[in-house]
């Protein structure tokens, strides 16, 4: 018979379980429940308590109810204590075994996504001899609405007392707080680079890596605008009273009820996602977020730290792809026009861009300008600053693109995890995963992905599950997006 584990903590002991050579501590809480009283408050740390905590099973998730079919099973589970972590350790490591760390945020465009997913779970990492950690966050309106007299950025608060909690705790589950790596993909990417704009979250952390960043950086002006629309929706004020009083389910109905006059108003979605970005997410509110995040990092924020970032070649070809018969007859050049693209940008990004068709065109063109138009930014942003960038360029049988998505179970190595068939096909290649894995170890455990650094002169970029024939090393690797930024 197997024993559980249980570790000590500063807060008390916790029990997880063993599976195979991984110790597993699910849902472990690093904050109070964030009801009541403190619903809108800053994280506050979690009273001690007696006995051993059961940490067997997911904890409380900050998303709400059933999201439907998504990219990464992401599922909801209730109940107020959401703020906790999930730790994978290798079962053997003892409390000085000085392990590095990864500490990953999950997606999600800052309103949806969840801890509580097998693509995230650490075992191929403890296998390798990594500390994985997986937080959770606060999420919306809750997490990122402006709210007269109730602190900013909440969500991102609560990362950083996720960090905080990883610096006093994982020694005890084998890790040393000063080799963490901070990893996150789409609006996890983007809450990395918000993070390393954040002079609160400095020392925190050793390395990071943005997978597919979705740039978190609303302003201010931005933030009060939805936070009133949402108020003259609810009837109430725009303050903590005002929104305390409407109940969680009804203002997560009135976050997605604010959002629809601006859609109607503009061309389309897309312009309104394009030219006005994410109504919630890290705000630049000149306190916790100074500036924006590549403002920060072009101003030497966190340039100590080493830093990978990159995307996948077709983040969101995929939307048009229901449309593609009507689409490929539209102009592409007025359809970009219509998109706020200016001619002479326009011109340069069509002649270098691979793709063909109007509506592989006009999806790519979605992906290049939410998303690998950051990466580029960023290491731009960087100057000579360790910057790794890569592509992931395996085209997905099933879906047909390098989609949104489609490589984190490879960095996971874990392509056997519930739903990978249905986004990369019934044989994914296992020798990327493979590939793609050991860099995400050798980066967390040395500070080196193990391919050369980007610098201004050859724009280098690894390229994952490219062609047959190509280089595994790219030079000018992003010089279809260069016109976007």
């Amino acid at each position: 018979m197997t024993v559980a584990p249980v570790i000590a903590t500063a807060r008390g002991r916790v029990r997880g379980f063993t599976r195979g050579g991984t110790a597993v501590f699910l849902g472990i809480p690093f904050a109070q429940a964030p009801v009541g009283a403190r619903r809108f408050a800053a994280p506050q740390p979690v009273e001690p308590w007696d006995g051993e905590l059961d940490a067997t099973e997911y904890g409380a998730t900050a998303q709400r109810g059933d999201t439907g079919i998504t990219l990464i099973p992401e599922p909801s589970i209730p109940g107020d204590a959401t703020l906790n972590v999930n730790v994978f350790t290798p079962a053997d490591a003892t409390p000085d075994a000085g392990l590095p760390v990864l500490v990953w945020i999950h997606g999600g465009g800052f309103v949806s996504g969840s801890p509580a997913s097998r693509w995230y779970d650490g075992d191929a990492f403890a296998r390798d001899g990594v500390v994985t950690v997986v937080l959770s966050y606060r999420l919306g309106f809750d997490g990122f609405g402006a709210i007269e007299g109730a602190p900013s950025n909440r969500g991102l608060r609560d990362q950083i007392a996720a960090l905080e909690w990883v610096r006093d705790e994982i020694r005890a589950f084998g890790g040393d707080p000063a080799r963490v790596t901070i990893a996150g993909q789409s609006a996890g990417g983007g809450s990395v680079l918000a993070l390393l704009a954040c002079p609160a979250a400095s020392g925190l952390f050793a390395g990071a890596m943005a997978l597919s960043p979705a740039l978190g950086a609303v302003s201010a002006d931005a933030a009060r605008r939805f936070a009133e629309r949402v108020a003259t929706l609810a009837g109430v004020h725009p303050d903590r009273a005002g929104f305390a009083s409407l109940p969680e389910e009804k203002l997560l109905e009135l976050q997605r009820l604010a959002q629809k006059p601006e859609r109607r108003a503009r061309l389309s979605g897309l312009s309104v996602l394009l030219n006005d970005g994410l109504p919630l997410g890290p705000v630049v509110d000149g306190d916790l977020l100074p500036r924006s995040p590549l403002e920060a990092l072009a101003d030497g924020a966190s340039a100590n730290v080493p830093f990978v970032v990159g995307a996948t070649d077709d983040e969101f070809t995929m939307i048009t792809a229901r449309a593609r018969r009507a689409l490929d007859l539209v102009p592409v050049p007025l359809a970009l026009a219509l998109l706020g693209l200016g001619r002479s940008r326009r011109r340069a990004y069509l002649a270098r861009s691979p793709r063909r068709g109007g509506a592989a065109r006009l999806g790519g063109y979605v992906s290049d300008r939410v998303i690998r138009s950051v990466v580029l930014r960023a290491a731009r942003a960087r100057g000579t600053a360790s910057t790794w960038l890569y592509r992931f360029a395996w085209t997905s049988p099933s879906i047909g693109h390098a989609c949104h998505c489609l490589d984190v179970p490879f960095w996971f190595d874990h392509l056997d995890a519930d739903g990978v068939t249905a986004i990369a096909g019934d044989a994914p290649p296992a020798e990327l995963a493979d590939a793609m894995h050991a860099a995400a170890v050798r980066f967390v455990r040395d500070g080196d992905p193990g391919w050369p650094a980007w610098d201004a002169e050859t724009r280098r970029a690894r390229v994952f599950g490219g062609s047959a024939s190509g280089p595994d090393v790219e030079t000018d690797a992003y010089a279809d997006v260069a016109p976007l930024v």
